[in-house]
């Protein structure tokens, strides 16, 4: 136990044995283990975007076990997916890489609207399958986010109860926010604060841009000139609206786009002293060998962080 990943345990003091365990079971695996950095890999595209779109550019990702080896083999913190790609390998890569079962997802056949995934795993089969913990997403600025709030709570509560971290993906969309909104530093901010005051965990929210969405915030914002210009400044203060930093926020990947893009990107959220990154096709849509020294990039760079 290094005095980092106890310092981040300690953040957590009114958790049970179980939930601290499990925990120290992400922050102590990987290439990044000890350091408290977290890369984790996420694949539940296949449900939320079809299979062609997510797979069809590397053809072995069809294969669900394909994706535990792939995080295996890059040094990834934890695994995590909906329940049938985690339970199509959970048994045969038993033990090998901390999983985060997926509780809730979307298909994207419905043609847009306010979003309201479906509840699709439980948290008693996250436990059947070894997880570490369960997996959420809530959509803040839709109109059906009262819903996805009230079943996170009974989740949250049934989870912590039985020992499993909570990982909640915060993603503000719908029909209370523009386009440019869902990734506007004060939407982002905002949508990480939701999560952490609805007990997670860890907190997954996208890098945000300088956009100011809401025009209440914007004049605090200006009011107060609260830095926002580079990315480290953005991230800084999303970390900071996550309970003065005393939660773990993590970065999604976003849409696949060039290495020097991603790594740009990587380096600015390190600079701001984000945890670390959640990166699924940006990962398993290249050839298994590009895709390891890829995530050994990203991880380096966390690692190198001051």
């Amino acid at each position: 136990m290094t005095k980092r990943v106890r310092e981040i345990l300690s953040w957590y003091a009114g958790s049970n044995p179980g939930v601290l365990s499990n925990l120290s079971r992400m922050l102590n695996h990987g290439s990044l283990k000890g350091t408290g950095k977290m890369v984790i890999l996420p694949v539940d595209q296949g449900f939320e975007h079809g299979p062609a779109r997510s797979f069809a550019k590397n053809p072995a990702g069809y294969d669900p076990r394909y994706h535990f080896q792939l995080a295996i083999d890059a040094g990834c913190n934890a695994y995590a997916a909906p329940l049938g790609f985690l339970e199509a390998g959970a048994a045969e890569f038993a033990g090998e890489i901390p999983l985060i079962l997926k509780l809730n997802n979307s298909d994207s056949l419905t043609g847009g609207g306010d979003p309201c995934p479906a509840v699709t795993g439980s948290v008693d089969e996250a436990l059947r399958l070894g997880c570490a913990a369960i997996g959420y997403t809530i959509y803040p600025a839709s109109n059906e986010r009262n819903v996805m709030f009230e079943d996170l709570r009974e989740l949250t509560e049934e989870a912590k109860a039985k020992g499993l971290a909570v990982v909640v993906w915060s993603y503000p969309r719908g029909s209370g926010i523009s386009k440019d909104g869902e990734t506007a530093i004060d939407v982002v901010a905002y949508a990480a604060q939701i999560a952490c005051q609805l007990g997670a965990h860890v907190v997954k929210v996208k890098p945000p841009t300088a956009h100011l969405e809401q025009a209440a915030a914007k004049k605090v914002y200006e009011a107060q000139q609260i830095p926002i210009k580079t990315l480290p400044e953005r991230v800084r203060h999303v970390v900071q609206s996550s309970f003065a930093g005393r939660r773990i926020v993590i970065f999604s990947g976003g849409e696949a786009k060039g290495d020097e893009a991603v790594f740009d990107e990587i380096r600015g959220l390190a600079e701001g002293g984000a945890f670390g990154s959640i990166i699924g096709r940006n990962s398993f849509q290249r050839p298994k060998e590009d895709a390891l020294k890829f995530l050994a990039t990203v991880m380096k760079i966390y690692k190198d962080a001051k």
